[in-house]
């Protein structure tokens, strides 16, 4: 439809396998970071992120040309590697299988 505007915005919660406290305080800036960066190569628009010891939430503005699941398949390889590779924890890290997303979204017609 010509002259039509969307934006959908996801709040995406994923958590730490077995829900344990490995994200801790002094890596979580890095980890924002390195998160921020996969969303923002994806080209999507992060609009907030946290993550807490036990899991992580996303606020993303998404574009219709990648999927959630794709996105969080991406961000959660890239950061479970990441952490990995940074040796934040002793044995190796993983992220707890699924999610959760809740979305609004605004439609606006124009003629």
């Amino acid at each position: 439809m010509p002259n039509t505007y969307s934006q959908i915005f996801i709040q995406i919660v994923f958590t730490v396998k077995g829900r344990e406290n490995l994200i801790h305080e002094n890596n979580r800036d890095e980890l924002e970071k390195f998160i921020t960066g996969i969303i923002n190569n994806r080209g999507q628009k992060l609009l907030a992120i946290f993550c807490m010891p036990d899991h992580t939430h996303i606020l993303v503005g998404l574009k219709p040309n990648i999927s959630i699941s794709d996105l969080v398949r991406d961000v959660k390889s890239g950061s479970s590697q990441f952490i990995n590779e940074q040796n934040w924890i002793k044995g190796k890290f993983r992220w707890q299988e699924g999610l959760g997303h809740f979305h609004i979204a605004f439609v606006k017609c124009t003629r």
